[in-house]
């Protein structure tokens, strides 16, 4: 028996002992708390094959006694009768590629003794996978050519770490998140590697450029990519998709220049004619835009927009076959899948009688589209998507979900100060009791491009929802203005003027929560990550109702970011420089130059490697409110970006935030 047999055989059996332990436990249920967080499994990168009998996935989950993330690839037939592991848990393991030919599947993971991530080969027929590459950077996005005998693949070239270099910096946005500095000579280019002989060589390596996302067209003669002078989009907001003869030495031809969207992808029509892809706004709309799904003839010509009028974003896409696209599209706490008719440019909307949910990650391949769906209650599993209806493919996390009792999610609706008519979703505690008041969190989603949605997540940011509802608290989640998913106007109402409008819609909330009966006025708390930190900051600064907040990464000195952080596109655009506009500069920053108004206790988190919205952020309002005698506490977590990665963190922050609580409210 091979290991990947042996391997499978162990899965299923572990599989059979975990739902019949379930059974067992099915009758004594319990509140979710942080250590749930190891037992939850993040499914990612559905890909159906190209016969379409099978779908291949990636299954997250955290290694308590390793303390690290940690994934494997699995698939699933497309009836759902057999549930494959293909490999073990390991960091790093993902971006899974069927051959065209269905026979292979590539993927990309690091080879035993190494740091760096490899794409490997596995039959599908059984036996260990082989190495393909040994490359010494960092490899992206990839793609296998028509004939499966070449792969693209974008990579970046690695350097020794024993002798490091000064880093070089030429371009304005020169630091990201997770990536660190971007110094001259660490882009990101085209090779064409060739199975068989392993010869790797460059296809599009202009060091004046940075390339990204291989597409193939169907015939195998051209690839589309990205590529602009700096990594990200230029400092117009714009990139090129490109078009090359995939051979080396050819020359690259622009076949259009949008704004980059939040998200990009590539795809070409099946009869090669289309190449799809995303566009967003106009830089100073950078914070708030929402992708528009495009098509631009691949020999050149006029693009058109196929959603400019259904104003709400396209999350992900595939062509259904060479006359329809399906997309999944944000609205209003939901994502839905849709149909696009290519000739005529009707959406429309299917599966519409299946409750809200969410999904994402489209994939088709033999006629048959794939893709995630969560619930209030469910975690993203893969499902089939046929016909307008939504078949259940996978179901990893159904029995650890058996154990819980979870509180129940409602929408909710009200008026904001100004009369906007304000959307978002209420979490109750488990044993919720109508007439009785409780005590209330309003947690604020980040962004501020996003939405609080009808998505179970227990991993991350998402988990304290359910865990504070688990604890006896209504949880308020609102859809403030600068939020996705209700149409560009209602994204855009903040621009250039943050922590007034959100800060009035959050208010509202609270106040409706009261009116209603809901919410104990006298254990009011407010908390969030990112924007939904700096939104607390905001929130404090301007109203002293909340008896204690948590504040995760975020800032109240916006000055502080100009420079410091990854949105120097955005803030040149938005707001302008600081020392043309300080005036503005300050009045965005009010919670820090303000901070003598704020009275409430504050819990400030953050990770030191955090590019995103640098610790700074909460080191300054950390300070000031102790200058103040306000009680506060900094926790900063070593190695950390904006997401943080290492397991025992993400517990330690779910357990410190319900500590944090606990202190200042009783329930």
């Amino acid at each position: 028996m091979s290991a990947v047999n042996r391997l499978v055989a162990g899965l299923l059996l572990a599989a059979a002992t975990v739902q019949a332990m379930a059974a067992d436990a099915a009758a004594v249920r319990r509140h979710v708390n942080p250590d749930d967080f190891y037992r939850v499994l993040d499914l990612s990168e559905p890909q159906v094959s190209p016969d379409g009998l099978w779908v291949a996935y990636v299954v997250n989950s955290n290694d308590h006694d390793a303390d690290e993330a940690r994934s494997a690839i699995w698939m699933v037939s497309w009836d759902g009768s057999q549930r494959l592991a293909l490999t073990s848990a390991a960091d790093g393991t993902g971006k899974p590629k069927w051959s065209p030919d269905g026979r292979y599947l590539a993927f990309v993971a690091k080879p035993a003794g190494s740091d760096i991530g490899q794409i490997m080969l596995l039959d599908r027929r059984g036996g260990e996978a082989r190495q393909l590459t040994s490359v010494t950077g960092e490899i992206g996005e990839y793609a296998w050519s028509p004939d499966g005998k070449r792969l693209a693949l974008a990579m970046q070239q690695g350097e020794d770490e024993k002798s490091p270099k000064p880093i070089v910096i030429d371009a304005r946005h020169f630091k990201q998140d997770e990536d660190g500095y971007l110094g001259v000579g660490r882009g990101r280019h085209l090779y064409l590697f060739e199975i068989g002989t392993n010869r790797i060589e460059p296809l599009a390596a202009d060091p004046e450029f940075n390339e990204d996302l291989p597409a193939w067209s169907p015939d195998g003669r051209q690839i589309a990519f990205i590529r602009t002078h700096e990594e990200g989009p230029d400092q117009d907001g714009r990139e090129d998709i490109d078009v090359i003869d995939a051979r080396p030495g050819a020359t690259a031809r622009k076949v259009v220049r949008p704004y980059a969207p939040n998200t990009q992808r590539l795809a070409w029509s099946p009869d090669g004619t289309l190449i799809a892809y995303l566009q967003g706004l106009e830089p100073k709309f950078n914070a708030y835009m929402q992708d528009c799904l495009f098509v631009v003839p691949a020999s050149g010509g006029a693009p058109r927009a196929l959603t400019d009028k259904l104003d709400r974003a396209v999350m992900s896409f595939a062509f259904t076959d060479s006359t329809a696209l399906t997309i999944a599209v944000e609205d209003d706490t939901t994502v839905y899948p849709a149909r696009i008719d290519l000739a005529s440019g009707a959406v429309s909307r299917e599966a519409s009688g299946a409750g809200k949910f969410v999904v994402s990650a489209l994939t088709s391949g033999g006629g048959h589209t794939a893709l995630l769906q969560s619930s209030d209650h469910a975690l993203a599993e893969v499902y089939a998507f046929e016909g307008a209806q939504l078949r259940k493919l996978t179901a990893h996390n159904d029995a650890f979900l058996s154990e819980l009792i979870l509180g129940a999610v409602e929408d909710t609706q009200f008026k904001s100060k100004d009369g906007a008519d304000i959307h978002g979703l209420i979490v109750k505690p488990p044993a919720f009791v109508a007439g009785q008041k409780y005590p209330t969190i309003l947690w604020i989603h980040g962004g501020p491009n996003g939405q609080d949605e009808h998505s179970l997540a227990l991993d991350g940011y998402e988990f304290e929802p359910q865990m504070y509802a688990a604890k006896g608290f209504v949880v308020l989640r609102v859809n403030y203005r600068g939020s996705s998913g209700r149409g560009i106007e209602f994204a855009k109402a903040i621009f250039a003027d943050w922590g007034h409008k959100e800060v009035e819609d959050l208010l509202a909330g609270v106040d409706h929560l009261g009116a209603l009966g809901i919410a104990d006025k006298d254990k009011l708390g407010i908390g969030g990550w990112s924007y939904g930190g700096i939104l607390t900051d905001y929130t404090i600064a301007t109203d002293r109702r909340f008896k204690f907040a948590i504040s995760g990464a975020g800032s109240g000195n916006q000055l502080s970011t100009y420079g410091t952080d990854e949105y120097i596109l955005q803030y040149n655009n938005e707001l302008g420089s600081p020392w043309s506009n300080t005036a503005l500069w300050l009045k965005v920053s009010y919670p820090f130059f303000h901070a003598d108004r704020i009275h409430t206790p504050t819990l400030f988190l953050g990770g030191d490697k955090d590019f995103n919205v640098p610790i700074i952020g909460g080191e300054q309002m950390y300070q000031a409110l102790r200058t103040l005698g306000v009680p506060a506490e900094l926790v900063v977590y070593p190695g950390q970006h904006h997401v943080f990665t290492r397991p025992s963190f993400v517990k330690d922050l779910a357990e410190r935030t319900s500590a944090w609580i606990d202190r200042y409210v009783t329930h």
